[in-house]
């Protein structure tokens, strides 16, 4: 087995196990949050702080009994979940986790694999995610889950077209579909939020809709659904679907980082550090830092803006978001065209 296979297999290992121990502490981070916002203490009775909390809410759904309803349609109830847990997994394949890290004079990316569709990747991964919700809903033979999965399907549908438009401007702009590229381009402080701003805005309300996340949480409304597509989920089922969520959110928080911030890449420090394998592991934890300010950000936003109703959902969608993205399509051809940057 080369070097370049082990050191990749260890990297999607260690990949995996952050990104599940990063949605598992931010069911606490969210609860911990919520508490601040509303002037209250928060879970604080397992572990110091509380920070044993995850860990028994883990042990707590694998305790859980496991129901699968008679009427359901058992094969899809079960593979509802999977689709959803596996497709929110397999999207950090093409994230630049940091750049390249030099051990025993051979080069290794920090990066899985590096197609150079790496953002249709992402666009085909997450839209199969929109499966899971659908089968889960559909086959718990509950009308509360079908509403549920409609709306789900429905929402993400709308806002990925949003998304998608927005993302076409910043591939205009870079001219690569490459997310390592693209990240490569925003070395020294080069970040293309700064030349894509409503861009930007617009990818982050799309990312929000994208994972169900307040306002946009129409699919799982618990004042109108009772628990939307997974309520006739229980034990870890039920847990698949929530971890998904986080696992979404922690992703969309790395792809906007790096597609709009820069990812990896740390301004000006390559000026006070020589050390090549130091400067990747600072611009790791830069990013990082970055992903977690979005994380709470994301958590922020749940806890300060009521949900919408689902007309006002649907319209910001499609008569906001869409001729906005539009626009900025034809705003940043204009620009790039008055430039010099296209003939």
């Amino acid at each position: 087995m080369s070097s370049a296979l082990i050191f990749t297999t260890i990297l999607i290992i260690v990949i995996f196990t952050i990104t599940l121990v990063i949605a598992m502490y931010s069911t606490y981070g969210e609860r911990k949050v919520a508490a601040f916002l509303q002037d209250r203490i928060g879970p604080n009775r397992a572990g110091p702080f509380g920070i044993l909390q995850p860990m028994a809410d883990g042990v707590k759904m694998f305790m859980k009994e496991e129901i699968i309803p008679d009427m359901s349609n058992k094969w899809l109830f079960i593979l509802g979940p999977c689709i959803a847990m596996t497709t929110a997994l397999m999207t950090s394949a093409v994230i630049p986790w940091g750049n390249s890290l030099s051990i025993g004079g051979e080069s290794y990316s920090l990066q899985v694999t590096d197609v150079n569709i790496g953002i249709l990747y992402i666009f085909g991964v997450v839209s199969i995610g929109v499966y899971g919700i659908m089968i889960g809903g559909w086959a718990s033979n509950n009308k509360y889950s079908l509403m549920g999965a409609l709306r789900a399907s429905s929402q993400m549908i709308s806002y990925e077209v949003a998304m998608g438009l927005a993302i076409i401007a910043l591939v205009m702009m870079t001219g690569t579909l490459s997310v390592k590229e693209i990240a490569a381009q925003q070395s020294g402080g080069n970040w293309n939020v700064i030349y894509q701003p409503l861009g930007f805005i617009i990818f982050l309300v799309c990312a929000f809709a994208e994972c169900n996340r307040t306002p946009f949480d129409l699919p799982e409304c618990e004042t109108e659904l009772v628990g939307g597509y997974h309520t006739e989920y229980s034990s870890m089922k039920l847990g698949f679907y929530l971890f998904a969520e986080y696992i979404n959110m922690f992703i969309s928080s790395a792809v906007i980082s790096t597609l709009y911030f820069g990812g990896y890449n740390m301004p000006f420090i390559a000026r006070f550090i020589s050390d090549p394998n130091l400067l990747t592991l600072l611009g790791t934890a830069f990013l990082f830092a970055k992903i977690l300010f979005f994380i709470f950000f994301f958590m922020w936003i749940r806890w300060t803006i009521p949900r919408f109703r689902y007309d006002q959902l649907m319209n910001l969608g499609w008569k906001g978001l869409i001729p906005l993205s539009i626009a900025n399509i034809f705003i940043t051809a204009l620009i790039m065209w008055l430039t010099g940057k296209v003939s």
